[in-house]
């Protein structure tokens, strides 16, 4: 039987917001030495004794399982609440994904190495250079400090992948700028929806609202032509954080959003600012996902 490491218990658990995203509680004794340990497996701390892990491959669920398992092994005591037993359980697939013959395995080794690339730029141990926008797909350039090696970086989210290595920053910029002078901007993109929502998690432990608070007043129903435009946008978000079996999809441009059913026949289309003439909802529904 493994003697425990330190007086410390942790429990495991699901956001209470944000999809995917993992929380630990510490108590005990041995919160420090926890902390520590729960800190090396993928989790940051949000207070004394609370971490989260937040990822832009939504595979949180699998690496908190692994973290549990790493923990037990180390003598610390691991709780893993009904809610997020569930989701680790949970069996689920890529919409769209550009590699189908990659095994489920094989699709967490290629998102996991993009979440590195994602950490290091996000912890400023890689410096991007510069951006532009290749055929609908984002691509950068830029250096680790550690070794000095540079890179030339394809894709956005779980699908980053470094594409190209350089000798030095000046070799790097010049070969980027060669293939994509046209398009070509300073310092890293903007963040996607993605990597915006995991940094929330990591920042801002929300919790649900209480019945104490006063309940929401009663949609007013009015005539068609009395309507006003409404929050388009508030509504698609909150059809997406109550149905988890949909994705959400941004297109290059951020004129439109797609929502993507996990089955792959039921998509959304959101034009933000179309024409009154053009229409700013699509709900398409397909035989197959190939239809």
């Amino acid at each position: 039987m493994t003697t425990p490491t330190a007086d410390a218990y942790v429990r495991l658990d699901t956001h209470p917001t944000h999809a995917s995203a993992v929380t630990a509680t510490i108590t005990g004794s041995g919160q420090e030495l926890a902390r520590t340990a729960v800190t090396a497996h993928g989790l940051e701390a949000l207070d004394d004794n609370t971490l989260v892990m937040a990822r832009i491959d939504h595979e949180e669920p699998h690496w908190a399982e692994k973290a549990a398992q790493a923990l037990t092994a180390d003598g610390f005591t691991i709780e893993i609440t009904p809610r997020l037993r569930e989701a680790i359980d949970e069996e689920w697939t890529w919409a769209n994904y550009p590699m189908p013959w990659c095994t489920r395995a094989e699709i967490r080794e290629v998102s996991n190495e993009a979440q590195k690339i994602h950490d290091d730029i996000r912890h400023g141990r890689l410096i991007i250079h510069a951006h532009a926008d290749d055929s609908g797909t984002t691509v950068a350039v830029g250096t680790y400090l550690d070794n000095g090696k540079s890179v030339y970086l394809h894709g956005e989210n779980h699908l980053r992948q470094i594409a190209d290595t350089f000798n030095s920053p000046a070799q790097a910029l010049t070969a980027f700028e060669r293939l994509h002078g046209d398009t070509m901007r300073p310092g890293p993109a903007p963040m996607t929806d993605t990597e915006r929502a995991a940094a929330e998690a990591r920042t801002l432990l929300d919790t649900p609202a209480t019945e104490s608070e006063p309940p929401a007043p009663e949609p007013e129903i009015v005539p068609a032509y009395a309507a006003d435009a409404g929050d388009h946008d508030g509504i698609l978000d909150q059809f997406l954080t109550a149905h988890s079996d949909w994705e959400k999809w941004r297109t290059w441009t951020d004129d439109t959003t797609h929502a993507i059913h996990e089955s792959q026949t039921l998509r959304i289309e959101r034009v933000h600012e179309a024409h009154p003439r053009e229409t700013a909802w699509t709900v398409a529904a397909y035989e197959t996902p190939v239809s």
